[in-house]
This record gives C-alpha cells, structure tokens and sequence, in this order.
C-alpha cells in the first residue's frame, strides 16, 4: 500500500496480536488501526493451516464485528487484500439488505467474517453460522456498538466463540458498556493508546 514503516498503532500492537494476546486500543479513527490488527490476524490464521483448509462451508476462525454496515465495508475493503494474498476468505455480514448473498458465501466458507452485530445474531439463531471455531475477535469501535444498543448483543456473540479466543478491542472512550466487555472478556490485556 506505499507504506514503507508501520504506523505508531502498528508498531505497538502487531507484537502483542502476535503472541496471541488481548489488547485494548484506545484513540481515534484514521490511525491506521485496521491494518494493526488486520494483518496479524491474517497472520495468526495463516500459522494454524492458513488457507489451505477450503473445505466448503468451513466455519470461520476470526470475526470482526463493526458497529455500521459502512464500517464493515471499509474494514472489508482494507483486510480482504491482505488475506487473499493468502487464500483466506473474507465475507461481510450486516443488515439493510436481503440476505441471500451473505448466506451463500457463508455456505461455500469463509475464514474472516466481518459483521454488524444484528444481522450476525440472525444467522446465528437461523443456523447459518457457526461461531465455535472462532479463534480471535475484533471489536471495532466497541463505543459506537454500546451507544448503538449493541452492547447485549455483543456480549451474547462473545459468548458463543470458543472461551480460549483471543479478544482485541478498539475504542475511542471506555464508557460502562464497553468496561463491561472488557472486563468480561479480555484477558490480562495489553494496553495501546493511539493518535493520529
């Protein structure tokens, strides 16, 4: 992408992704945190056989949950190229549109699913995806899914990975909601703070 040094989010966090540990990153958008924890995510998957699992309708190994369809779309634009230089699959899932399309990627397999939390747990409860085998998840602007009304259906998707899954959580406050979740679900975390 013309980058030629890892951005300050980056560089304090892709160590910490890597060894597989919770982080809690605090600050803004437009940090060049979607690559922070894009790439090393890809990287985790491509460790624990990559993309050589094409099984049809495999069940997903990571999930990124974002709390508006627009942000699903920009996380999607900006992982996908990275893990399909791999041959790891992304798909979006979010609300606002028909269906169809979401189910029949999600059928033919997916590694990386990036979702709004709504439309997630309608698949989930209709049987279309499978969040067991869920290693690592991201919660993206985990503020904006709390003011949202997000955070009971956040936590009810947290639930239902594996409980061993690594946990990173992006947000720009730490208000009760998103405290909740941290304090649930994040293990030791490592703490970044990120600006522009």
């Amino acid at each position: 992408l013309g980058a030629t040094a890892p951005f300050a989010i980056q560089a304090a966090t892709i160590p910490d992704v890597l060894a597989g540990r919770d982080v809690l990153g605090r600050g803004r958008t437009g940090s060049g945190k979607t690559i922070a924890f894009g790439a090393p995510l890809v990287e985790r998957l491509m460790e624990n056989n990559g993309g050589k699992d094409r099984k049809m309708g495999r069940a997903p190994r990571a999930l990124i949950l974002a709390p508006t369809r627009e942000l699903a779309l920009q996380i999607d634009r900006t992982v996908q190229p990275i893990a399909r230089s791999v041959g790891l699959f992304t798909t979006q899932v979010y609300g606002g549109v028909p269906q169809g399309r979401q189910v029949t990627a999600l059928r033919r397999g997916v590694d990386i699913v990036i979702a709004t939390p709504g439309r997630l747990e309608d698949l989930v409860e209709q049987r279309h995806i499978d969040l067991s085998k869920i290693q690592i998840v991201v919660l993206d602007e985990a503020d904006h899914m709390c003011d949202l009304g997000f955070l009971e259906p956040v936590q009810r998707v947290l639930r239902s990975v594996a409980h061993d899954a690594q946990h990173l959580l992006f947000s720009a406050t730490l208000d009760r909601g998103v405290a909740a979740i941290i304090d649930e679900f994040l293990e030791n975390p490592a703490a970044v703070s990120y600006t522009h």
